[in-house]
């Protein structure tokens, strides 16, 4: 069973991010199949995330659960609803997408900051992300800014390998800050397989190279709660989940996006 403290709750409200210890710890070996197979047969949206030269290995895929039974088996068959659905403060708990992200021993290149919130086709304040390792991480962890999703205006979403804009309107958004350089508070952890780092869609957030002599394998879960909904982004989104058919305003479509709780 895993513990959520009312001390976690107003936490993750308060920061946009708490650390959920042994979250996945009974589904690890689960994951690490399921990663195996998505990385032997990658989807439509898989990526290699280095340009030439750059060392290591960084691969990352999304929205696979369908395909792969031991994801699907992790999303409705542990306790991730339930723990969703008290962080967020939501009866209702419904599922957006899994990702998976590999950093191969050597893979110095770092995840750039970024918030999920912008590049995404849904908004609420009941949103949620699930980061878990399946390999123990120290310096490869999660970095999350606390507080972040607070922020008056969005990060400005952009693209990882060439480092542009995301949307063609840039003015809508507040630039990438540099957290490090700019003493802003950032929240990370030693992490042990089957712990999740749980963060807001709005939480800025990154993680540095893996220099360590061991993979660093990463599965997470976005979810969301019964406030959010559907939004038009001024370009396409990531994912792009193409005819979806859905109009502002309205709940992700139950048949593409299960309700995992209420």
């Amino acid at each position: 069973m895993v513990t959520v403290t009312d001390e976690m709750v107003t936490a993750y409200q308060r920061d946009g991010v708490v650390l959920v210890r042994g979250l996945w710890a009974d589904w690890v070996e689960d994951i690490r199949e399921g990663i195996a197979r998505n990385m032997a047969e990658p989807g439509p949206y898989a990526a290699e995330n280095l340009k030439p030269g750059e060392g290591g290995r960084f691969f990352d895929d999304y929205c696979n659960w369908q395909r792969i039974p031991e994801f699907e088996r992790v999303i409705r068959e542990s306790a991730v609803a339930e723990v969703a659905a008290r962080l967020m403060g939501s009866d209702r708990v419904q599922l957006f997408h899994d990702h998976v992200l590999v950093k191969e021993p050597g893979t110095s290149k770092p995840t750039p900051w970024h918030s999920d919130g912008p590049y995404y086709f849904v908004e609420g304040r009941q949103t949620i992300s699930f980061w878990a390792p399946v390999d123990p991480v120290k310096e490869a962890s999660l970095r999350c800014v606390a507080g972040s999703h607070l922020w008056e205006k969005d990060v400005l979403p952009t693209r990882w390998l060439k480092g542009e804009s995301f949307y063609p309107d840039p003015e809508k958004y507040m630039p990438v800050p540099d957290p490090d350089a700019e003493g802003m508070r950032v929240m990370e952890w030693e992490m042990e397989p089957g712990d999740a780092v749980a963060f807001h869609y709005r939480t800025l957030h990154g993680a540095r190279g893996n220099e360590a002599a061991t993979r660093r394998r990463a599965f997470s879960l976005r979810l969301v709660g019964g406030d959010a909904a559907y939004v038009e982004r001024p370009g396409r989104t990531s994912p792009p989940f193409p005819g979806h058919g859905m109009q502002p305003g309205q709940r992700l479509r139950e048949d593409w996006f299960p309700v995992l709780r209420g």
